[in-house]
């Protein structure tokens, strides 16, 4: 995997880790946040989003 493309995949982990922790879903103290895939964190963070709207 190229040095850019890693790049960009951890800049949208950050993302939305961090969305998640403001949301309060996740605490910094939780090492699960850290493990979860791009993927997951997006499709956790969509959900989230999903029921704010409901």
């Amino acid at each position: 995997m190229s040095k850019l493309l890693r790049e960009a995949i951890k800049k949208k982990k950050q993302f939305y880790m961090k969305r998640l922790l403001e949301a309060g879903i996740y605490k910094e103290s939780d090492l699960r946040l850290y493990q979860l895939t791009l993927s997951e964190l997006q499709q956790i963070y969509q959900s989230y989003q999903s029921q704010k709207s409901n």
